[in-house]
């Protein structure tokens, strides 16, 4: 144990190292020999508690969880999104540090990790209410993952010799929910209304975003693309084909997304949206603008787009977001919110309420059957078959009838 004064201090410290672990206070005594009984104190105190068990020593938390992020930025480059990885390190800084940071790993019990569960849900308080703002469940449990993720790097390590059970001790059994989607009459509905945006703009220099988010709700509903795909498709990317199978016209389109390059056949209904598309001119731009009058002369410079420009050059995720909330289907009836990839899951919803092939949707929008059964087509009701369930029996006859029969006399 040492004993011993900072720089500018009148107060003496005293410190030792104890189970593979630092431990430093202040006596704030000015005197030595008062310094020295306090410090004698507090390290007798010390051993005590390592004697029951009570500090629990080795590798922190904190050093751990350096060593996750380590791995985890050299090891998944190219393999994780960008946005995935850089949401483990804001939940590791702003939330699992502060509460685990300075723990020794054998301290993370369940026990401990339930009251962190318990922390999260009341630690944040509404200003004006002061009702406790609890966090997303999924929220929470990315939070729990990123935990289990460093609690695992321990392991791997040496450090923690197993793994603690930190699932939920209350978890019930959730309903089985669907994705917020339109039906047909909403769907119509919503084009009918961005098309009324198109012919009456409230500004005219809004005209080309409505035309553009027009196009693009008809474009997602017929090709059933996600967001993040349609964001990255190139006009090089779609072609316009006479297809064999169905004798219609549609789209070809090289899809670009999570799950690498895959292919997609559209419904004949994208392929006027995309004509527009291609034939609308847009701003050229070329470099940042110094002034306002630069900014104004290249909005005003129009080209036709090229084929390595992006179908869509920005998002209208504001702009569809009002048109939702005026024609009130910002929510479904089971309060869920939609948004653009809602427009994929009416694909999906309307493909297989015409009686396609769940395996060939599957293919199309580039995902699993298990995926479509599980969150797309369980509240549909044309997936039961009414032949299959209302079978009846036959009764076996009597022997008595058996014999009216055999002698009919």
């Amino acid at each position: 144990m040492h004993v011993y004064m900072r720089e500018n201090s009148r107060y003496w410290q005293c410190s030792t190292f104890l189970n593979g672990r630092n431990f430093r206070t202040s006596t704030k005594e000015d005197s030595l020999s008062r310094a020295k009984d306090f410090a004698e104190d507090w390290y007798l105190d010390l051993k005590g508690k390592s004697r029951r068990g009570e500090i629990k020593g080795g590798v922190t938390f904190k050093a751990a969880a350096d060593q996750f992020l380590r791995e985890f930025l050299a090891l998944t480059a190219g393999e994780r999104s960008p946005v995935y990885v850089k949401g483990h390190q804001d939940r590791l800084r702003v939330h699992l540090l502060p509460f685990f940071g300075k723990k020794a790993l054998a301290e993370i019990t369940p026990g401990l990790v339930q009251e962190y569960r318990i922390h999260r849900m009341t630690s944040r308080k509404h200003p004006k209410t002061g009702e406790p703002m609890k966090p997303a469940k999924s929220t929470l449990h990315q939070e729990i993952v990123c935990l289990r993720q460093v609690l695992k790097c321990a392991n791997r390590h040496g450090w923690l010799p197993y793994l603690p059970d930190i699932s939920a001790p209350f978890k019930s059994s959730t309903k089985v929910g669907h994705r917020a989607w339109f039906s047909l009459d909403e769907y119509n509905k919503l084009w009918r209304a961005t098309q009324r945006r198109v012919k009456n703009p409230p500004k005219p220099r809004w005209k080309r975003s409505y035309e553009q988010l027009h196009d693009y709700v008809l474009f997602m509903a017929n090709t059933g693309l996600r967001p993040d795909e349609s964001a990255r498709l190139q006009f090089r990317d779609v072609s316009v084909v006479d297809d064999d199978d169905s004798g219609e016209r549609i789209l070809e389109i090289e899809v670009r997304g999570k799950r690498g390059v895959g292919f997609c056949k559209s419904m004949p209904g994208a392929v006027l949206p995309f004509e527009r598309l291609r034939a609308r001119p847009r701003p050229v731009t070329t470099g940042e603008p110094e002034n306002e009058r630069q900014a104004a002369k290249a909005s005003a410079t129009l080209a036709k787009p090229k084929p390595t420009d992006l179908l869509f050059d920005r998002t209208h995720r504001e702009l569809l977001k009002t048109i939702l909330d005026e024609e009130g289907l910002k929510q479904d009836r089971d309060g869920n919110p939609r948004t653009a990839y809602s427009l994929r899951h009416t694909y999906i919803c309307l493909r297989l309420l015409e009686g396609a092939d769940i395996y060939q949707i599957a293919k199309n929008c580039r995902t699993s059957v298990e995926m479509i059964e599980k969150h797309y087509a369980v509240h549909l009701k044309n997936t039961l078959d009414a032949s299959a369930i209302n079978v009846r029996k036959l009764k076996k006859s009597s022997a008595k009838s058996r014999e009216d029969r055999a002698n009919p006399g």
